[in-house]
């Protein structure tokens, strides 16, 4: 829905899954060597390390204003989208945290002083006075703002250990997001607050992590989280 009727222009943007770049890299080495003295074989010989990569740049948001309904009366109503008003000139993001705005275990990504909510709603007046000027729908835009960006690595080290003929000891360590990096979801509070007044606490911060692409448990299977998670594994092949 547009915010005014007729208006559809100011619903223009990126779409919610849009993701600019994205990156996949795999691959395999297996150490070479080669020697004639057989307990050198069997311990420097058969290791092998494979990795996988995974990066991509970060979902789009939008930055809302605070509803106010003074029931059913008020300018916005609870349909349709009632974006902020941009402050020129100030940066969009920033990771210093705000008193009152970045509580414990929260993480701030975007820039409480970029975006103005364009209704008071402790007053229900537009904010900076109520005239033609002020008293207009904000121009933020739909999806302007981008999340942080996902970045996951695992990484597979594995020595074969030659039993006899045809039998062989496969022995494997599995490292699962192996760098330790936090990937964070779309931050959930995203109605901008009030010059001089009520800042939404949690107002574009990050708050929780996603789960990676792949896991110990695999994926979808509800088990797995973003910490690094490491696992061993043996199995005799033949």
């Amino acid at each position: 829905m547009s915010p005014l009727p007729g208006e559809l222009s100011r619903s223009y943007g990126s779409c919610d899954y849009d993701v600019r770049h994205n990156i996949s890299a795999f691959g395999l080495y297996q150490v070479p060597f080669h020697s004639s003295h057989a307990l050198l074989r069997q311990v420097l010989g058969g290791w092998a390390i494979s990795e996988t990569a995974f990066f991509h740049t970060g979902l789009p948001f939008t930055i809302l204003s605070q509803p106010y309904t003074a029931n059913g009366n008020g300018v916005f109503q609870s349909s349709g989208p009632q974006f902020a008003r941009r402050v020129p000139g100030v940066p969009i993001y920033s990771k210093t945290s705000v008193s009152g705005v970045t509580v414990a275990g929260t993480r701030q990504w975007i820039n409480p002083d970029a975006f103005v909510s364009v209704v008071d709603p402790s007053t229900g007046a537009c904010t900076g006075g109520d005239s033609p000027t002020h008293c207009q729908f904000g121009n933020s835009g739909r999806n302007t703002v981008r999340g942080p960006h996902f970045a996951d690595s695992d990484i597979y080290i594995t020595k074969n250990f030659k039993l006899r003929e045809g039998l062989t000891l496969r022995f494997d360590t599995q490292m699962f997001n192996a760098f330790n990096h936090a990937n964070f979801a779309l931050p959930s509070n995203v109605e901008a607050g009030v010059p001089d007044g009520l800042i939404p606490a949690r107002f574009g911060t990050l708050q929780s992590t996603i789960s990676p692409p792949t896991g110990l448990l695999g994926v979808g299977l509800g088990g797995d989280s973003s910490p690094r998670m490491i696992a061993f594994q043996g199995r005799i092949e033949f």
